[in-house]
């Protein structure tokens, strides 16, 4: 060891020494305190082992005493001594024959409860809720299948009816099964009954089994919550039946479901063949086959009226549209086959396809809310139950990178002259190979190009009428960002299929949108078309709606029923009908509830400087929000460096 180092080492061991001296000594002053005092007391020093010698002085020679024995215990009393030994049976209250089955059914669920639930929430809900009940059975009474057994039988049984298949839910023979087997038939009628609950509300399979361009709630009813239900109600299969989705539009296809399954099953429409009918608007050709053509397709009309006129050959044209069939409104030979055939299963299949989506949604969609119906290209505001307003939408290419989320959201906010930032996918896909082609074709097109701290480049374009998004935007929370918006390309909303935006959705009468938006959720300002237009000329601006007073629900419905009570069937445009069907058909599982916490995007913010934007609140946007919605405005680079890239 080098001379420095062992220095060093002597001294360190030296000053511990040094220290530790007068500890070592208050130590042994204290345990010398210690013994004298126990020598006064008889006692043994705090922290010292207990002396074996007696308590009493001892003095020399004398012999140390025999320790003292323990006083005896006090008996207990033989009340103490029954209740110690036998605790209360949590059984004894059930009837006998209960008792048999409760013992088994408290023995399968510490044994067996894994293999007759598969959710591991419904068996804590299960074992939770019989052993509350002293684990009696719930379908049985004194071994004997009671009433609400019998109910939720007969619910289950008319499955189909709710676009379910009663297959999917076995139901046992009670009053045939063996008494040693009733236990395992209570807990497995539980398990059917949960299953039918759940699939009744929430579906039967989570919907990313279809598709992952979806953000909606599609909440399953807790557990715990329907067996006290079952338990409760004074008739369990009505309990049972109030999972079915409240939606008007749901309980119009059911409805229209049970019509076309009753109407398979009976004849069908003679309308009788005869030559070709064309529309005629000048002069209607007469024929005697209009008035069954009319009832067949569901148009009022007098017995007596033979002209084959517009309506009714717009009526054609949409069956034949329905159907498969060349939409010419023409009565054909192939037309008169289809409407006297019978109901296709095309039918019955969307409209199941349909009531299946519908499980998804908010049980409540809200007494304020918006409707887009993707397929069918529209807008509608509902207030009350009653539609207030509806306009034309574009939805997204049928691409689907580019196709619109299916969502349900509170709108947060109205922007005037929003800033539109590039997405990056656009960026990306679209504007640097034309970059590539052209490094000035972006700033002719009136855009703004900069570079991002990381390097990656940033593509906005200013607010203004010929911004892409319009002079309003409609903001929605959601993980896919799209949102609503007016659009400077009027033309598109003259085409039938209006499948043209990146996922966004276009509205055709934005200021009259805003105007019937705020009158719902700010009904004291008096809003109006022109005091919206009027707040073009000002810079942008947000206009924060109430929290929660009117939300979105962007829906699929290519099943749908009509004012007149027609069923009317649009194009499956992103494919989802037959995604749906398909799963239908090859899917079940469990659909646990979403996970509480935040929204996955907070409410957006718009670019406009503080100091200039009326009825908002500041809010942080993230990094790849500000692609979407506003957000600083990044330092430009010299734009040879961009095109460097």
């Amino acid at each position: 060891m080098s001379g420095p180092r062992r220095d060093r080492l002597l001294a360190g061991t030296a000053l511990v020494l040094i220290l530790a001296a007068p500890l070592a000594v208050l130590a042994q002053e204290g345990i010398d305190g210690a013994k004298s005092a126990a020598a006064a007391t008889g006692a043994s020093p705090a922290g010292a082992p207990p002396s074996k010698q007696s308590s009493a002085a001892s003095y020399p020679g004398d012999e140390p005493a025999a320790p003292s024995a323990a006083p005896p215990a006090t008996p207990a009393s033989p009340a103490a001594a029954t209740e110690q030994s036998a605790a209360p049976d949590p059984l004894a209250s059930l009837d006998s024959a209960d008792r048999v089955v409760a013992e088994k059914i408290r023995d399968l669920l510490s044994t067996k409860a894994e293999s007759i639930f598969a959710s591991k929430s419904e068996r804590t809900a299960v074992e939770a809720f019989y052993q509350g009940r002293s684990f009696a059975p719930l379908w049985l009474d004194k071994g004997v299948e009671n009433a609400r057994a019998k109910a939720v039988i007969v619910r289950m049984r008319d499955a189909d009816a709710d676009g379910l298949e009663a297959k999917d839910y076995r139901t046992p023979n009670l009053a045939e099964t063996p008494a040693d087997a009733l236990a395992e038939a209570d807990l497995k009628l539980t398990q059917t009954v949960l299953t039918f609950a759940r699939n009744l509300q929430a579906g039967r399979f989570p919907y990313g089994k279809v598709s992952f361009n979806i953000q909606l709630p599609q909440t399953p009813p807790d557990p715990a919550a329907i067996l006290a239900k079952m338990a409760d109600a004074a008739d369990a299969g009505k309990a049972l039946e109030e999972y079915s989705p409240p939606q008007e539009a749901y309980r119009k296809l059911k409805a229209k479901l049970a019509e076309l399954r009753a109407k398979a099953a009976g004849p069908q429409h003679d309308i009788a063949d005869g030559p070709l009918l064309k529309p005629n608007a000048k002069s209607p050709v007469q024929d005697p086959r209009v008035p069954a053509l009319r009832e067949g397709l569901g148009l009022s009309g007098d017995a007596s009226d033979l002209a084959y006129d517009a309506k009714v050959a717009a009526a054609v044209r949409k069956f034949q549209e329905a159907n498969g069939l060349p939409a010419t409104g023409n009565l054909d030979a192939r037309t008169i086959k289809e409407l006297n055939g019978p109901v296709k299963s095309r039918e019955i299949d969307l409209i199941i396809a349909n009531m299946e989506r519908w499980r998804w949604y908010p049980r409540e969609l809200g007494a304020d809310h918006v409707i887009v119906n993707e397929p069918e290209f529209m807008l509608k505001v509902m207030h009350k139950g009653a539609q207030v307003w509806t306009t034309k939408v574009v939805v997204g290419d049928t691409a689907p990178h580019k196709q619109t989320p299916l969502l349900s959201e509170p709108m947060k906010s109205i922007t005037v002259n929003p800033t539109w930032n590039v997405p990056p996918s656009i960026v990306n896909s679209e504007y640097i190979p034309m970059m590539q082609r052209d490094p000035w074709m972006l700033q002719r097109m009136g855009l703004v190009v900069s570079y991002n701290r990381d390097g990656s480049i940033h593509v906005a374009q200013p607010p203004g009428g010929n911004s892409v998004l319009g002079r309003l935007r409609f903001n929605l929370s959601n993980r896919f960002m799209v949102y609503q918006h007016d659009t400077n390309e009027k033309f598109m909303f003259a085409s039938d299929v209006r499948t043209f935006s990146h996922g966004c959705m276009r509205i055709q009468d934005p200021a009259k949108y805003a105007e019937v938006v705020l009158n719902l959720t700010r009904p004291s300002e008096h809003w109006t078309v022109d005091r919206v237009t009027r707040l073009y000329s000002g810079g942008e601006q947000d206009i924060a709606l109430p929290a929660n007073a009117i939300w979105v629900h962007v829906t699929y419905q290519s099943a749908l029923i009509d004012d007149n009570g027609k069923l009317q069937m649009r194009r499956d445009v992103y494919g989802l009908d037959s995604r749906t069907l398909a799963a239908i058909r090859t899917e079940r599982g469990v659909i646990e509830p979403p996970p509480e916490g935040k929204s996955e995007q907070p409410e957006v913010a718009s670019a406009a400087p503080p100091g200039k934007r009326k009825g908002t609140t500041q809010s942080t946007i993230s990094y790849l929000q500000s692609f979407f919605f506003g957000g600083p405005p990044r330092p430009a680079r010299p734009p040879r460096s961009v095109y460097a890239r």
